[in-house]
């Protein structure tokens, strides 16, 4: 080691000095103070305790990530019980499908021999099976479960299936046989051959059933069917949402940009009051907010009251701008407005006046100083801003909800409706999942057009 410092220093003290110091500092990374290491015979250093300094280093090192990562456990445990449990049991509930298998498990292994193609009606060992499970389950109270499951698929299913609960209690299945006959005694559903159909057909344990349903389909016999013209809703309202998703981020981008370039241009007093109205908005309560523009929109509220009184419009003829899709993009830009402005503010306001001057004072006018200097420099923060609108409004349904009506709700209110009312959580699991690959697909392609890294909320 003499030797090495000293052949460094013969070709200059300073350098000799640098490695040196490099040395202890490596040292003191691992944990051993001043005291210079040693060399073994194979010429690996080694430190005082005699270890490879190599290990030695690669043990504090890991140490310290490992001291990091206690740190930080905290946030990642909320993040993994909070979100990726709840998109995870989201994406499993969409194909699960469990409910008929473990209720009727007789009839679903009887009804695998049985063709639901043929239009004859099964055996009457299905019967039996069928019998013997639907008596099991009007005793523990599960019967409900499946023809809730089934009515999904087939209207009347719920009914059929409680009032054949009910006779089912009173039956011995040792000495009641045949039971075909008797269950069709208890409903005559039981003598058409749909309802077996519908209950093979969903027997299985995981089905795509659901995001057959979630595109306007079904899954059946002969495989998958597009439902009714009557039933055909769900693709409308995708379309809906994105369509006017769209048009609320460029809504809030045009009427966001000039108060964002207001608010990092106008002297720091002015500005600050600006600032205060943009956030004002995030003190009032949403549904405030909401209900404050259903009151303005409504045909007898202010807006068409004053535009009565200016004569603009006639009294027989006042606007229709409630429970339909202009009331929504607008309720909905008022709300989502200062989500635009912020991220655009905090680009803007790093860059430099300067750059307009210098543009200036070689002959470029306003508007080109503008546009080819001042503009490229804010689209960052017109992408992060647009970025934040679009994922928002996409998955609002509250205000789509209050001033949407029929016309200018969203998907997520489908969603929310079966959660809440249907009761249906494998169809709303799988609209939400489709929701958020579509999602994923569009901030894939923005970052394949624009880049992601191009964006930014200032710095």
């Amino acid at each position: 080691m003499a030797l090495f410092f000293k052949q460094q220093n013969s070709k200059g003290p300073w350098l000799g000095l640098f490695f040196k110091n490099e040395l202890v500092s490596l040292r003191r990374l691992a944990g051993y103070g001043n005291d210079m290491s040693y060399t073994n015979e194979d010429g690996a250093m080694l430190t005082v305790d005699g270890q490879p300094l190599k290990r030695s280093l690669a043990t504090a090192l890991r140490r310290q990530k490992i001291r990091a990562l206690l740190l930080i456990s905290p946030l990642l445990i909320f993040v993994l019980i909070t979100f990726l449990f709840p998109i995870g049991s989201m994406l499993f509930r969409s194909v699960e499908n469990h409910i008929v298998a473990e209720i009727l498990p007789d009839t679903v292994v009887a009804l695998a021999t049985w063709d639901g193609k043929s239009g004859e009606l099964p055996d009457e060992a299905i019967y039996a099976a069928f019998a013997g499970d639907i008596q099991r389950a009007a005793i523990t109270k599960s019967h409900t479960r499946v023809g809730l499951r089934l009515n999904y698929e087939k209207s009347g299913s719920a009914s059929l299936f409680k009032k054949t609960a009910r006779q089912a209690k009173k039956w011995d299945l040792e000495t009641d046989a045949p039971f075909k006959e008797k269950l069709i005694a208890a409903h005559k559903g039981w003598g058409e051959v749909e309802i077996w159909q519908t209950l093979k057909t969903h027997s299985s344990r995981y089905t795509a059933g659901y995001f057959l349903n979630a595109v306007d389909m079904r899954k059946t016999q002969d495989g998958p069917e597009f439902q009714p013209e009557n039933r055909q809703i769900l693709i409308t309202l995708f379309q809906r949402t994105l369509i006017m998703s769209l048009l609320i981020t460029f809504a809030c981008i045009s009427l966001g940009y000039p108060v964002a370039w207001l608010l990092a241009n106008l002297p720091r007093r002015q500005s600050n009051l600006l600032m205060i109205l943009v956030l004002l908005p995030f003190w009032t309560s949403l549904l405030v907010r909401t209900s404050a523009w259903k009151v303005m929109l409504q045909q007898q509220g202010v807006i068409n009251d004053i535009l009565v009184a200016l004569g603009m419009i006639e009294e027989t003829g006042r606007l229709v701008m409630i429970n339909n899709q202009f009331g929504t993009i607008v309720a909905m830009t008022h709300i989502l407005l200062p989500f635009m402005i912020l991220p655009m503010y905090s680009v803007m306001q790093t860059i430099q006046p300067t750059y307009l001057q210098a543009a200036k004072s070689l002959g470029a006018t306003n508007w080109t100083a503008f546009w080819r200097v001042y503009f490229p420099q804010s689209v960052p923060g017109i992408g992060a801003g647009s970025i934040l609108v679009f994922i928002l409004s996409i998955g609002y349904y509250i205000t789509p909800e209050i001033v949407g009506g029929n016309k200018g709700v969203f998907i997520s209110n489908r969603i929310a409706y079966h959660i809440f009312q249907s009761m249906n959580w494998g169809l709303a699991a799988a609209l939400g999942t489709i929701l958020l690959a579509i999602v994923l697909i569009l901030y894939w392609a923005y970052d394949k057009v624009v880049g992601i890294d191009n964006v930014k909320l200032g710095g």
